[in-house]
């Protein structure tokens, strides 16, 4: 078997998230039909770098599959490409060693969400979250700073969440205004489940005086989600690129 790393882009509008389920389009399920195609047989499962939710897009999300085929990664490209929809493009396949994990060998992850400041334009709508309020820019930075590090962050992550140890490492934070649009863009080593939604929501909040830093610092050492900003909309969230060894 021959194991293949791949880098997809998509549009989640239209998808019920990444992975598979009973019902709805989902990610998983349009490249998974497109490679049992290809072996006229099903095949063992895709496996990425994580999971998106509904409407959450990815510039650089990162899956593996084996296959016993003797194809060029390059014409695996083209064929993936043309066996799915055009709210999916296949970036790049690389052969890679079989030890190759394309959830577990994550050392990096960057995500980016983006709001629209000046109008609600419409041909934005399903891809960026409309935020018409004032913001103080350099408040939120200063938010920003004490998310940076290793922490539990129980409190930026949705409450439903099974995982047991919520202790992540964010890298960067950084804010930056590009024409009509604000930018947040974070580096960590993994995130929780809503946990970049949680964290904007927060830092919208500061910027807006709804909050002030004293109450950031509560909720991160409390743990209490309750403490924490709402969930931003998830058609602002783009995972923009996967980062391994």
């Amino acid at each position: 078997m021959n194991r293949y790393k791949c880098i997809v882009s998509y549009d989640g509008t239209y998808f019920h998230g990444y992975q598979i389920q009973p019902e709805g389009r989902t990610v998983q399920g349009v490249i998974q039909a497109a490679i049992d195609k290809m072996h006229k047989q099903s095949m063992p499962l895709i496996v990425a770098s994580g999971r998106t939710d509904q409407g959450v897009h990815a510039i650089g999300q990162v899956f593996h599959f084996d296959s016993p085929l003797a194809i060029a990664p390059e014409k695996w490209q083209k064929a993936l490409n043309a066996l799915t929809d055009d709210d999916i493009y296949i970036r790049q396949v690389e052969q890679v060693p079989n030890d190759f994990h394309a959830r577990f060998d994550v050392v990096k992850k960057a995500y980016q969400y983006r709001i629209m400041r000046a109008y609600p334009d419409v041909f934005r709508r399903y891809y960026a979250y409309y935020y018409p309020y004032p913001l103080a820019i350099e408040q939120m930075k200063e938010a920003a700073k004490q998310l940076v590090g290793t922490h539990d962050f129980s409190a930026f992550c949705a409450a439903n969440t099974t995982v047991t140890d919520k202790v992540r490492t964010i890298y960067t934070i950084d804010i930056m205004e590009e024409r009509d649009e604000l930018v947040f863009r974070f580096t960590g080593n993994g995130f929780l489940y809503n946990m970049v939604r949680i964290l904007v929501g927060t830092l919208l909040e500061v910027g807006a005086n709804k909050r002030g830093l004293a109450e950031v610092e509560k909720a991160l050492s409390s743990g209490d989600r309750r403490l924490a900003g709402v969930t931003s909309p998830s058609h602002g969230l783009y995972l923009e690129e996967v980062m391994y060894k």
